[in-house]
């Protein structure tokens, strides 16, 4: 009796010896993602009860309503997008580049959309998400055309495209500068925006990225499992199906739709994108098809955690998100460069 061998075996990439999470592991993520939604919702310059915000999302006359419907909730939906957003970004990225040290800013990504969006505010007086969310896109992905070029297109490595990537960004974060220098006009605003936010938050805002972030977050699964292939080398991933060309074309795309909608929504918001993937790891291990829906959940929670965080500490204004990511990311950075180099030793 003939025995029929299947000509494209499973990916099971290795596992570094964990076992997978247990149901609380899911169940714990989303009850700390609903908890930072009510205290997003609840806290701020005025604080409101759990009872007080429920009835002001569902009573238009409600004394709550005002704050809660129309200005945080918006606030509280951009910061789950961006947050999954730059979550699955960083994860994409880390796995692309096979580096733990990885985030979304490492291909120059968010600096292109950086660039092009001070230039629109600068140079045509784009205020609004609607006008410069196309440049965001328009930056991000001629950045991500350009790094692909220059790190070899098909003959791509993850080590070239980190080193492009890295002097493409370089480049562009310093024209970000000279612009906010040379034109006083816009400074405030671009100030603001280049911090990283989520204060802007309009219902309109949520609507205009919902789409692009639904995308990125749609391929990237499709990327899950061809990505894991990677982790084998090209020699490797060929073997099992993959296509690795198209997987890295595909990772960048993913990546661009991404960083560049949470960047035209709230600014270049740093760390978030690497600590969480990071901190995600040791609870996964590299699988992406784990590591990434937990990235899904954490990274919001970290983001919201963070922005509530900034409206508490900065009373009677706020302290804006990207500061607190800033603040809160160094040392663990530092901590994970440190104890990397220790076990490299």
């Amino acid at each position: 009796m003939s025995v029929t061998k299947s000509s494209r075996p499973p990916v099971a990439p290795p596992t570094g010896g964990r076992r997978p999470p247990r149901p609380a592991g899911p169940l714990a993520a989303l009850f700390f993602l609903l908890v930072v939604v009510a205290a997003s919702l609840a806290i701020g310059a005025r604080e409101f009860s759990f009872g007080e915000v429920w009835h002001g999302l569902l009573d238009p006359h409600a004394p709550a309503y005002t704050v809660v419907r129309q200005t945080r909730l918006p606030r509280t939906l951009l910061g789950l997008l961006a947050g999954v957003a730059l979550g699955l970004a960083g994860g994409v990225m880390q796995a692309l580049t096979r580096n733990p040290l990885a985030d979304p800013g490492l291909l120059g990504i968010n600096a292109g959309a950086s660039a092009a969006v001070v230039s629109a505010i600068t140079f045509l007086g784009v205020t609004s998400l609607g006008g410069y969310v196309w440049f965001a896109f328009a930056g991000a992905g001629a950045v991500s055309a350009l790094v692909w070029a220059v790190g070899g297109g098909r003959a791509a490595t993850p080590g070239r495209l980190a080193l492009a990537g890295a002097a493409v960004n370089a480049a562009l974060y310093a024209y970000v500068s000279a612009v906010e220098l040379l034109d006083t006009a816009s400074l405030d605003t671009m100030r603001f925006w280049t911090v990283g936010s989520l204060a802007t938050a309009r219902p309109s805002t949520v609507t205009g990225v919902a789409p692009f972030v639904a995308a990125g977050v749609l391929l990237t699964a499709v990327l899950a499992r061809p990505l894991n292939a990677l982790a084998l080398g090209d020699d490797g991933a060929r073997a099992l199906g993959a296509r690795p060309t198209g997987t890295r074309a595909g990772a960048i795309v993913a990546v661009t739709l991404l960083c560049g909608a949470a960047t035209a929504a709230c600014g270049p918001i740093v760390f978030v994108g690497l600590m969480v993937p990071h901190l995600v790891r040791a609870l996964t291990g590299p699988d992406l098809r784990r590591l990434l829906p937990y990235c899904a959940v954490l990274a919001p929670v970290t983001l919201l955690g963070a922005d509530v965080l900034g409206r508490v500490l900065g009373r009677p204004g706020e302290v804006q998100v990207g500061i607190v990511t800033a603040v809160a990311g160094g040392p663990v950075f530092l901590s994970v460069v440190r104890r990397r180099r220790v076990a490299g030793a």
